[in-house]
């Protein structure tokens, strides 16, 4: 089994077309101490290959504005997860072009890896609409506040 980076899920070469059947073995989705996936029983163990993250953040709500904005996320099979400590978000910059990648945590996995759902673009542009510039130890950052916590989005120059 594997899962493609726009968050399809592929069993025996061919997309599993059927949402209920990828959000049941998403419920059983695990990631170890290595960063690897699993999907997990009782009984079975089998590891299954993730392209980037195995969900996909598709919307994004927001109520309120400023310090005091609550976000959510709705991934690809209908989690819907709020921004704050125990979901935050995360975003990579490619070293080359720049590019970002943001990321919300969706649950803890076991050591460092947790198990988290790509922003996809659209929302990724909903969340810089509702960006803000903070300065954090004399660094300047443009992110979103959610749940009384700031979320960087990525570093101002100084220029």
């Amino acid at each position: 089994m594997r899962i493609a980076k726009d968050g399809t899920w592929f069993h025996e070469g061919g997309p599993i077309g059927r949402k209920e059947l990828v959000c049941l073995f998403s419920s059983i989705l695990k990631r170890d101490e290595y960063g690897e996936y699993w999907l997990q029983t009782p009984i079975e163990k089998a590891r299954i290959d993730v392209e980037d993250a195995p969900f996909v953040a598709v919307e994004l709500f927001a109520c309120e504005c400023g310090c005091d904005q609550k976000l959510s996320l709705r991934t690809n099979i209908d989690e819907v997860v709020s921004i704050g400590l125990d979901n935050p978000i995360r975003v990579e910059h490619d070293p080359v072009t720049g590019e970002p990648a943001p990321y919300v945590m969706l649950k803890k996995g076991d050591g460092m890896f947790p198990i988290e759902a790509k922003i996809n673009r659209a929302v990724f542009y909903e969340l810089v609409n509702r960006g803000v510039e903070e300065t954090i130890d004399d660094e300047v950052y443009f992110g979103v506040w959610s749940n009384n916590e700031f979320f960087p989005l990525g570093q101002l120059d100084e220029d």
